[in-house]
């Protein structure tokens, strides 16, 4: 599938012309001289002209409401597969309105339910706007609602993988690893990794009140190990003291079956919740980027049809198309369109000054025909 096309607009200027007959010849020079060109048309309904000024005035919103456009489309499209990749799913063709999106661009049909083609030209950009300007502004707040469980769950998880100096503790001690009585509590260090024959030489020695050959090692990563160490009670600010100027950090920790499964609880529940909302968000996007690519092609349809109008005249008549030429096949796509508008002797060509009255911002290369490029990704 072609991820860059061309949307054209040819006018019909020999006498007794028709668009079906300027179709024919495009068809056939296509087919003669870039045969690897897909060619279709595009079906732009009669619109209502309404005034010269008023066309005038709507063009210069044309190209600035059209980035916008193709912006949130780009969004959402990024967003679908963030998603996709997250939930361990394969990427699949996106589609708009049941069909892939390319073929909705290929075959595209006007909805006449839903932008009437009586309304002014302005009611409809207007509609199209502010209906893409709402989906975006929704997708932010869904964005953020699951961004904000994702947090949740990286910094839990960043508490459980972390070094054992800020890491959670609670999954690697065990019942019987703790000592708790009246008079007696086992403690937590966190002993350098290349440190720990020192631990074991010291610990003992760090205050008279450290029951010998306490100390056991629970754990150990990259940097740290984690070994216990029984004492009295009344000593263990001290002891703190003692181990943090030998470079030991004593964790402080209560071991709490009750607390160890809550946690693993609120594990559990933000995982759930996170895929629900994930697969929530997922679906919501599929359909916001069918409705947002659909808005998007009935744009391109009014801009083709008021840059028409601006650069051949009254009454309407032209042929619009689309094209998917490859990289080196543009050039000679682009001669072969200029010589069904006449080539260099055109009259439909537009000094630099005259590109912006014609709606034509954006294109850094000026043609005797309307053209603009729309980008799938």
């Amino acid at each position: 599938m072609a991820t860059r096309y061309w949307i054209v607009s040819l006018p019909v200027q020999s006498p007794g012309a028709t668009a079906n007959s300027l179709w024919a010849r495009l068809q056939d020079s296509i087919s003669r001289h870039s045969f690897d060109t897909p060619l279709y048309r595009f079906n732009v309904p009669e619109l209502r002209v309404g005034t010269l000024d008023s066309l005038l005035a709507l063009s210069d919103d044309l190209v600035k409401s059209n980035v916008f456009i193709e912006g949130v489309s780009h969004k959402i499209r990024r967003q679908i597969e963030e998603l996709e990749r997250a939930g361990g799913v394969e990427s699949g063709a996106l589609t708009v309105d049941g069909v892939p999106v390319d073929t909705y661009l290929t075959r595209f049909v006007w909805d006449e339910g839903k932008y009437p083609t009586m309304s002014p030209l302005k009611e409809i950009v207007g509609s199209i706007q502010s209906q893409v300007a709402k989906i975006e502004d929704d997708m932010k707040v869904r964005g953020a609602e699951y961004n904000n469980v994702r947090s949740q769950l990286s910094a839990i998880n960043r508490k459980q993988t972390g070094s054992l100096a800020v890491r959670d503790l609670s999954n690697l001690v065990k019942p019987e690893d703790m000592v708790t009585s009246e008079h007696l509590v086992t403690l937590l260090a966190v002993v350098p990794k290349y440190s720990q024959k020192d631990w074991l030489s010291s610990y003992e020695s760090l205050d008279t009140f450290v029951v010998p050959r306490s100390s056991k090692k629970l754990y150990e990563d990259n940097e740290y190990a984690l070994y216990t160490v029984t004492l009295f009670a009344k000593v263990v600010d001290n002891f703190k003291v003692r181990a943090r100027e030998k470079s030991f950090q004593v964790r402080d920790f209560e071991y709490s079956p009750e607390a160890q499964e809550s946690r693993k609880e609120e594990l559990e529940k933000l995982m759930q919740d996170q895929e629900a909302m994930r697969a929530s968000l997922l679906q919501w996007c599929y359909a916001s980027y069918s409705e947002v690519f659909s808005s998007w092609m009935h744009f391109c349809a009014v801009r083709v049809f008021v840059e028409s109008i601006l650069r051949y005249g009254l009454p309407p008549s032209f042929l619009s198309a689309v094209l998917a030429p490859s990289q080196k096949g543009e050039k000679k796509v682009r001669s072969i369109l200029e010589e069904l508008c006449g080539n260099v002797h055109s009259i439909y060509w537009k000094s630099e000054d005259d590109v912006g009255v014609a709606g034509l911002g954006g294109e850094t290369e000026a043609h005797p025909y309307v053209s603009f490029t729309i980008n799938f990704v």
